[in-house]
């Protein structure tokens, strides 16, 4: 980074395969630790356990005869806490500086206590160091509540904890940034919109100039459009106007119909399609929240969702999906049932507008599938205000299923002499489906 005063002290781990135990880092992940050196000197944060040795030689390199005089603690997740100790014993006149949730954390984590070797700051408090002059800003659940940033007036720098960070090491080949640092977002922050929000007015007001996030490269340039992205992120609004299409397929009859709809969809508009047995699901979260449509495809499993359609879906509530236009296909050989599971899955999410075109395939696609596909098709690609505002889809028939052998039989109403063409059981052996 290009400062006089602040200095990079962190570490690359090219060693862990997967981040938080589930998010793939193939170009490894960075670990960032800043000294800032004036008449005092402070360090931001510390790093994994893994790499403590490496962390502390590094503070040494920059401080030379000098000793630290505070350790900020500004986030407690291990990746960033792991060696605090190793620093208060390396120095021993050192002060911690966090906020309280925090020093209770270190308890927690390490049953250590500082009585007498610790300051505990939250929302406007102040440290000087002499001519740098740090501010601290409570960020409770970005994405921990013991969360604080920092903001250093001097040079007009914005300590941001884990917000504004990206996957990928430092000294990994460049890559997107914003790609990757959607991918952190929404995976790591993404539940958290409205702390987020939160945040940005309480910075809003600041002169900032860089952002030194814990992770990712420190951001120098256009940091205004780090804050929108971040704004656009945390409002949950669509950045683009597209469609992803995310599906499982068993025999390939799902797949099937998610190529031809995906066919017709691209004459008119982006689509980007992902097989969730397949693919990295964070990069398919990712671009969920990027598009303003999704689709999505899935087979009956066990009388509900395939698995990894189940995994997709949890993900995205528990992400706090919302504001976007869904439409769903489903698949079943004598019971489907994957559309009212994914109905059911998706209830508690907030702004969604569904396609009034549903996707029924019984096996596999026919003459009538193929009609349903160009009719959603239509819908999807219609602008999003005008399939919003055109009548409802007249209301679906009643579903009976037989308790025997699962057949499930649609119609206003179950005559009495009913009989079911599988198993042939009668009318008395049917339930609605509610």
């Amino acid at each position: 980074m290009n400062s006089r005063d602040i200095h990079y002290v962190g570490v690359n781990d090219h060693i862990l395969d997967f981040f938080e135990g589930q998010y793939s880092i193939p170009n490894g992940m960075a670990y960032n630790s800043y000294a800032i050196l004036d008449e005092k000197t402070a360090v931001m944060d510390s790093v994994d356990a893994r790499f403590t040795d490496v962390w502390l030689e590094n503070i040494r390199s920059v401080c030379g005869s000098r000793q630290p005089d505070y350790l900020i603690v500004q986030h407690m997740e291990p990746d960033h806490s792991g060696s605090i100790l190793h620093f208060m014993e390396a120095f021993p006149n050192a002060t911690l500086v966090a906020s309280a949730r925090a020093f209770v954390m270190i308890k927690n984590f390490f049953g250590a206590e500082f009585p007498q070797r610790q300051i505990t700051v939250g929302d406007g408090d102040t440290l000087s160091l002499g001519s740098h002059q740090l501010q601290f800003f409570t960020a409770a659940m970005i994405h921990w509540p013991e969360v604080i940033m920092t903001y250093d007036s001097m040079e007009k720098t914005l300590f941001s904890a884990d917000a504004f960070g990206k996957f990928g090491a430092l000294d990994a080949p460049a890559d997107d940034w914003i790609s990757e640092a959607r991918r952190y977002y929404f995976g790591i922050v993404g539940k958290y919109g409205g702390p987020v929000q939160t945040l940005l007015k309480k910075i809003a007001g600041l002169d900032i100039r860089r952002i030194c996030p814990l992770h990712g490269p420190t951001l120098n340039e256009n940091i205004q459009h780090y804050i929108d992205l971040y704004n656009t992120w945390s409002s949950y609004t669509p950045e683009e106007d597209g469609i992803v299409i995310a599906y499982t397929s068993v025999y390939g009859n799902t797949k099937k119909a998610v190529m031809l709809l995906a066919e017709e969809l691209q004459k008119t508009q982006k689509v980007v399609v992902y097989d969730l047995a397949r693919c990295d699901q964070s990069d398919a979260l990712a671009d969920a929240f990027r598009y303003s449509k999704l689709v999505l495809a899935t087979t009956t499993y066990n009388g509900s969702i395939f698995p990894f359609m189940y995994q997709f879906i949890h993900h995205l509530v528990e992400h706090g999906f919302s504001n976007r236009m869904v439409a769903l296909i489903e698949n079943g050989s004598w019971a489907p049932a994957a559309s009212r599971g994914m109905h059911a899955l998706l209830e508690g999410c907030k702004g969604l507008t569904f396609a009034r075109n549903e996707v029924k395939i019984l096996s596999a696609l026919t003459e009538d599938g193929i009609a349903a596909l160009h009719a959603l098709a239509e819908e999807l690609s219609l602008p999003p205000v005008q399939a919003q505002e055109e009548p409802a889809a007249p209301a679906a028939a009643k579903k009976f299923v037989c308790k025997i052998c699962g057949y499930v039989h649609e119609a206003d109403e179950l005559p009495a002499d009913f009989h079911c063409p599988l198993c042939k059981t009668g009318a008395e052996n049917f339930e609605e489906v509610r």
